[in-house]
């Protein structure tokens, strides 16, 4: 096993200390109003958010970040985390990244062979901009990053699925195995759109995240 491979795992790993389990991105919200009340639903919901937004959108940023921190172009990197963070629909969206970034930074800074002074010029990077930061300097292979990104996407919103709506985690493991086998597609994808093609249109998700909000009871942050 390749050690890039091992440090992609590390990376895509659910305990990885960011606190990315702390937030559902608008799902508990449509699991308070009945959008989401079964494995069926939470499948229809959770694909359409990472068909037309994690990948479509997020997946392509990660991309351009990645080869920006090759070739060192912090001039191109502050640009894309500026467009990253401005396209949070919401307040809870937007403190989710900068805070999962954060937390991202420390750690990767508190490891001894990261190479830090390259995070040293963003004192509040994003989560793909640390994510991508730590995906180039292990050597990880692009279509593979962006596998292991959307993979960690994934698993976070089944895991918060299977706390909110109830299901069972035999239902969650039928819908990880049914969105990973999209996974590939949607990197190699990823990885050919050019950043100006990126598209994050998902009305339902940004006011399922508005108004999670002012939700009045929730065990998630977002």
């Amino acid at each position: 096993m390749s050690s890039a491979l091992i440090r992609l795992m590390q990376l895509a790993s659910p305990i990885l200390p960011v606190g990315a389990y702390t937030y559902s991105q608008g799902l508990e919200w449509a699991v308070e109003t009945g959008a989401v009340n079964s494995e069926v639903t939470a499948m229809a919901w959770i694909t359409d958010c990472l068909e037309f937004g994690s990948a479509r959108f997020e997946a392509v940023y990660l991309a351009q970040m990645i080869r920006a921190w090759r070739v060192q172009d912090t001039q191109r990197l502050a640009e894309l985390d500026a467009e990253f963070v401005a396209s949070r629909e919401t307040a809870e969206l937007r403190a989710e990244t900068l805070q999962t970034g954060y937390s991202l930074t420390r750690l990767l800074v508190d490891l001894d062979d990261f190479p830090t002074t390259h995070l040293a010029a963003f004192p509040q990077a994003s989560f793909p901009l640390a994510w991508s930061c730590a995906a180039a300097a292990w050597s990880i292979p692009l279509e593979d990053a962006l596998s292991g990104y959307l993979w960690a996407w994934a698993e976070n919103q089944v895991m918060a699925a299977v706390k909110a709506v109830p299901f069972g985690q035999t239902a969650g493991q039928r819908l990880l195995l049914k969105l990973g086998a999209r996974l590939h597609h949607l990197a190699g994808e990823a990885q050919q759109t050019p950043v100006e093609l990126a598209c994050n249109y998902l009305p339902a998700f940004s006011i399922a995240s508005s108004r999670h909000e002012t939700q009045y009871t929730r065990i998630f942050r977002s």
